[in-house]
């Protein structure tokens, strides 16, 4: 029993300290230093969870800028099952997966003559990304415009009010985030 009790004594201790006070601990210091990031860097229009800026929602309507593909399932950008496609360059399955993405691209715009940016054909590693590059973006700016009777400077101008720039400076690429620039463009345009 001696060296049981200490035994013991010692593990409901650190129990309490790593399983209680430290996950508490870190969950205050959240909530009080990034309450927004803590809770999921939730958007909300008039109150009402219309999605995450962390995760990229479906959007198939001319009058949007699509995001890039989602690989999760069963359900696309399905945050509880974040995964890649891990399909190979060669896959036949991601090369039909692009060709359809192409068809559906040109089909809902087929005066446009640019080049189609690869993370509108392809998903990210996480299946989730909620942003585009501003080359997508660009592609698909004339589209919405004429979609929703608006000049098509508007909505470039709406593009670079949501594109995020290198973090610090020098991380990373830019990157324009598709569900705050759709919702902008749904408050500009009267929904």
């Amino acid at each position: 029993m001696k060296l049981i009790r200490p035994a013991i004594v010692l593990l409901v201790l650190l129990s309490l300290l790593t399983g209680v006070a430290y996950p508490l601990a870190v969950t205050a210091v959240a909530q009080t230093v990034f309450p927004a990031q803590a809770n999921g860097s939730l958007l909300k229009i008039d109150g009402q969870v219309v999605g995450s800026a962390l995760i990229g929602q479906p959007f198939d309507d001319p009058r949007y800028f699509w995001g890039r593909l989602s690989a999760t399932g069963p359900a696309p950008y399905n945050g509880a099952g974040s995964s890649g496609s891990n399909y190979g360059p060669l896959s036949d399955a991601l090369i039909q997966a692009v060709r359809g993405r192409i068809e559906a691209l040109k089909k809902a715009d087929p005066h446009n003559a640019l080049p189609i940016p690869v993370d509108l054909v392809t998903a990210s590693a996480s299946g989730l990304d909620p942003h585009i590059s501003p080359a997508a973006a660009a592609y698909q700016a004339a589209r919405v415009a004429r979609a929703r009777g608006l000049p098509e400077a508007s909505v470039r101008k709406l593009v670079a009010e949501h594109t995020r720039g290198r973090s610090l400076g020098f991380l990373g690429e830019p990157v324009v985030e598709v569900l705050a620039l759709n919702l902008a463009l749904d408050a500009a345009a009267g929904g």
